[in-house]
């Protein structure tokens, strides 16, 4: 049963700094510990990473994937959901999601925390975009300054 556990998205680009890696691997493995589902865009760069590191810990990996063919799916991904939508997938990824991670990322990263945002979903941001409206700072991406730090506020912040 799904009912009471924590689905948490994982979000960044599929080109990543090995910095990025390691951050998002890391994630993976504190949601895993924490018992969270991790929900990703299936890929590879940080979606990947993250995945592995869930794995590693025994966690539950779910991708949504922009193609046609679930063998897109990165190795780690345990539940590949096929879409066949493209960039559109993006927001199945978030809405699936209870709060995000964003960790490095590029205009598709920034379209998922926009959506996430519009939403009323929290995003945690981890060497990520930050936003600013008529020149002064939008503080809605809540800033983490490690995996651990990231992964105890994204489950702060989801509302039971």
């Amino acid at each position: 049963m799904t009912n009471n556990k924590k689905f948490i998205a994982v979000i960044g680009g599929s080109q990543a700094s090995r910095k990025e890696i390691r951050l998002a691997e890391e994630v993976g493995s504190e949601l895993a510990k924490k018992g969270a589902i991790l929900v990703c865009g299936g890929l590879g760069g940080v979606m990947e990473a993250a995945c592995r590191g869930a794995s590693s810990e025994g966690g539950v990996t779910i991708g949504i994937l922009p193609g046609e063919n679930r063998r897109e799916a990165n190795s780690y991904v345990q539940i590949p959901i096929v879409t066949g939508m493209g960039y559109a997938r993006n927001v199945a990824v978030v809405k699936s999601a209870q709060a995000v991670i964003a960790i490095g990322g590029s205009y598709g990263t920034l379209s998922e925390i926009g959506h996430a945002l519009q939403s009323g979903i929290p995003v945690i941001g981890l060497e990520t975009w930050s936003l600013s409206k008529n020149g002064k700072l939008d503080s809605s991406i809540i800033p983490a300054e490690n995996p651990a730090e990231a992964v105890e506020k994204a489950l702060e912040l989801i509302e039971d």
